[in-house]
């Protein structure tokens, strides 16, 4: 759909008034200030007019680099949240966190206001998984591969088989990439300690079939394109989720 149309569909103004509003810069798409009337957008793009988000029916759908140091909260009296980081329009249209990232945990978060979708992909029964990039104390090696494909026993449960694998491994510091199908509270934080290797950095790159790409900067968001939405949807079961989302940073 053209934006014009799009804009004089919201019931505010009229398609040729839409046109000089978009030609004078007062319109911003996916955070861009976009002047050209008949751009084509789709339903899960944003488009804000004069800071105001315009409201359509369709779900949305947002990938965020998440930054160190901030919560994973939709809002917080004393602390910057994720939500700070996106347009306060948002927040009417109730988009939230799917499941979260600890404090000092980096990377890709997914947010949405489509309960059935969150529930899908955050239920334990669906086993998307996760990937992240671990910065740990001390040398890792096969021994903790091994240790993390049977499974590790921590204080209050068993995790699930994850894959481990070394990037670089030095006496004072290592490396990793560890992939998991669960998010329970500091999970990733707690399977290393317990190999005895406390986690220095942590950061998260994949998301079920989303991977946070290259070009998106720290702090920034954007839309998913249908093709990751699709795929996002497809590698989700059915589930519908039968206990709350955990901690999984």
């Amino acid at each position: 759909m053209r934006l014009d149309k799009y804009l004089a569909l919201s019931g505010e103004r009229s398609r040729s008034e839409a046109g000089k509003s978009v030609r004078g810069g007062c319109v911003r798409v996916n955070g861009n200030v976009i002047k050209d009337p008949a751009m084509r957008i789709n339903e899960t793009d944003l488009v804000t007019f004069s800071g105001e988000l315009i409201e359509n029916q369709a779900n949305q759908y947002i990938m965020l680099h998440k930054p160190t140091g901030v919560l994973t909260a939709a809002r917080d009296k004393h602390a910057q949240t994720v939500m700070d980081l996106l347009p306060q329009a948002l927040a009417k249209r109730k988009v939230l966190p799917v499941g979260r990232l600890d404090k000092d945990t980096t990377g890709l978060l997914l947010l949405t206001n489509d309960g059935v979708l969150a529930h899908r992909v955050l239920s334990p029964k669906s086993h998307v998984w996760k990937k992240y990039v671990a910065t740990v104390e001390g040398m890792l090696d096969q021994e903790d591969v091994e240790a993390f494909a049977e499974g590790l026993q921590l204080s209050d449960f068993e995790a699930m088989p994850a894959v481990l694998t070394i990037c670089s491994a030095g006496v004072e510091s290592s490396i990793a990439e560890v992939e998991i199908r669960e998010g329970k509270f500091h999970q990733v934080k707690r399977m290393f300690g317990s190999r005895g290797h406390e986690v220095i950095k942590l950061h998260r790159s994949t998301f079920g079939s989303l991977t946070l790409p290259d070009d998106l900067p720290v702090g920034e968001y954007r839309p998913l394109t249908d093709d990751e939405l699709a795929a996002l949807i497809g590698c989700s079961s059915a589930t519908q989720l039968t206990e709350e989302g955990l901690v999984d940073g």
